[in-house]
C-alpha cells in the first residue's frame, strides 16, 4: 500500500463561521492538491452563517480533541462573528492555535478569524489584518493592524473579508508550496 505524502490542513471552527471563508479556501486548497481536514470542537457538522442568515451544514471531519498539531502543515481560521467569538472561549481551540504559532507552521485567518488569536497571547509586534471592526482588539493585543487584502508577518497569514478571498486563497497556496 502506498501512502500519501501531501501536505495537510486544519480548518479550526464551530458553528456560525461565514460559509464562504471555509468553502472558498477549502476548495481552492483541495484544487490544488493539498488535503483539508474541518476540525470542531463536537459535533459531526457545523452550520455556516451566510452573510445574513444560516447556511449549509459542513461535515467535521475530526473532533478536535483527537486532532494533533503535528498531523498538519497549516491550521485556517475561517470568520464570521459566531464562530471566533466561541473559538476564544474554548481553551483547547486556543492552546491548538497556539501550537502552530510556536511550531513555526502557518496560521491563516481571514474576518473575524484573528480574534482567537488574540487569546494566545503571541499577537504583540505582529503585523496583521482583518475585518475592521476587530481592528481595535488586534491593536490592543500589541499588534500592527494593516489595511491590506492579505497581510503576511512570518507564518502568519491574515485578509479582511470575503472581498480579500481570491488574494487569500492564493497566497495560502503559495506559502504551503514553498513550506
Amino acid at each position: 500500500m502506498i501512502m500519501e505524502n501531501r501536505k495537510k490542513v486544519a480548518i479550526l471552527t464551530e458553528k456560525g463561521f461565514e460559509q464562504e471563508e471555509l468553502t472558498s479556501p477549502k476548495e481552492a486548497l483541495e484544487a490544488a492538491g493539498f488535503a483539508v481536514e474541518v476540525i470542531a470542537p463536537e459535533g459531526d457538522t457545523v452550520r455556516a452563517w451566510n452573510h445574513t442568515d444560516w447556511g449549509t451544514d459542513i461535515r467535521v471531519d475530526k473532533r478536535l480533541a483527537e486532532a494533533r498539531v503535528s498531523d498538519y502543515d497549516m491550521l485556517m481560521l475561517p470568520g464570521g462573528v459566531l464562530n471566533p467569538d466561541k473559538l476564544r472561549r474554548d481553551e483547547v481551540a486556543v492552546q491548538f492555535a497556539q501550537t502552530f504559532l510556536q511550531d513555526g507552521k502557518p496560521v491563516a485567518a481571514i474576518c473575524h478569524g484573528p480574534q482567537t488569536l488574540i487569546e494566545t497571547g503571541m499577537l504583540e509586534g505582529r503585523k496583521l489584518t482583518s475585518y475592521p471592526s476587530v481592528k481595535t482588539d488586534l491593536r490592543n493585543a500589541g499588534a500592527e493592524w494593516i489595511d491590506d487584502e492579505v497581510v503576511v508577518d512570518g507564518n502568519l497569514i491574515t485578509s479582511r473579508s470575503p472581498a480579500d478571498l481570491p488574494a487569500f486563497n492564493k497566497k495560502l497556496i503559495e506559502v504551503l508550496q514553498e513550506s
